[in-house]
């Protein structure tokens, strides 16, 4: 799993970089700005837009906030991304109904958007380290082509990465461990049905499971067969899908402790909050 992670994301950075030069910083800065409320709705669309588990979802958050894009809008995109992927919605709807896909969606993207302008309020903007969060396009150079653009963007992403490899292999070491270790009994005996607590801790037992897209629906399909209620299984998913260990510790490259306590309490949130609501769509 390391080296089909470290792939993606020098595939997904070498790509952001490449638009990054192709459209401009300033441009995709423009493009980005809004007011209060449109500039993290611009941040959702892209993250519903953008297939990328959660781990592959920075390269493009730092692409963001080097070109100055505004902090509730990459705030958005960070929540929304893994959460509101193209491929797991229409997973969702297939096996488990289109109406609990709604209100998934629904849950998620509102439960985002206010998250955002949470984030943006209490001024977590200065908690972002090793990127600019205004803008850098200052002195940039005209776009050269493709080719001739291709070597200084790969040189560019492997430096980036440099200070991300450590942490990841830490969450991909403990994540796996706990993967390894924990039977589908165990999350039936401690977030079975008929508990109120059953939402809040399938959501936190969820987060070191790195449940993946492809492998999200699927467990969460034996858990339901199992006898584990809906609630319980969204909690486990949205928990696991957007805020996995190996995502976690590379932010820690980029974010300053505060932010990324804030951004694991905004996931449980979106979490334990679409577990108590997604059952009234069933």
């Amino acid at each position: 799993m390391a080296a089909e992670l470290i792939a993606l994301f020098l595939l997904v950075s070498m790509a952001v970089v490449l638009l990054n030069r192709k459209l401009g910083e300033k441009r995709l800065q423009s493009w980005l700005a809004g007011g209060t409320f449109m500039a993290p709705l611009k941040g959702i669309a892209l993250g519903a837009l953008t297939p990328f588990c959660s781990c592959s979802t920075l390269p493009m958050l730092l692409g963001m906030l080097k070109a100055g894009a505004p902090f509730s809008a990459a705030a958005a995109f960070l929540i929304s991304s893994p959460l509101l992927d193209p491929i797991i919605l229409g997973v969702v709807a297939l096996l488990f109904g289109w109406k609990i896909m709604v209100g998934y969606a629904a849950v998620t993207f509102v439960t985002t958007l206010l998250l955002a302008l949470l984030w943006d309020r209490l001024g977590l903007a200065q908690d972002v380290k090793r990127v600019r969060v205004a803008g850098s396009g200052e002195h940039e150079e005209p776009w050269r082509g493709f080719k001739p653009e291709l070597r200084p963007a790969w040189e560019q992403t492997k430096s980036g990465m440099k200070p991300l490899l450590l942490p990841l292999f830490i969450g991909l070491s403990v994540g796996a461990l706990v993967y390894g270790f924990v039977p589908e009994s165990f999350l039936l005996d401690v977030a079975g049905p008929g508990s109120f607590w059953a939402v809040p801790i399938a959501a936190v037992v969820g987060i070191p499971l790195y449940v993946r897209t492809e492998s999200a629906l699927p467990v969460g399909l034996a858990l339901t067969s199992a006898g584990m209620g809906i609630g319980p299984v969204f909690a486990l998913i949205i928990g696991g899908a957007g805020a996995s260990i190996p995502e976690v510790s590379m932010l820690t490259a980029v974010f300053k402790p505060r932010l990324v306590a804030t951004f694991v309490g905004s996931i449980l949130a979106v979490a334990i909050t679409g577990g108590f609501l997604i059952p009234l769509f069933a």
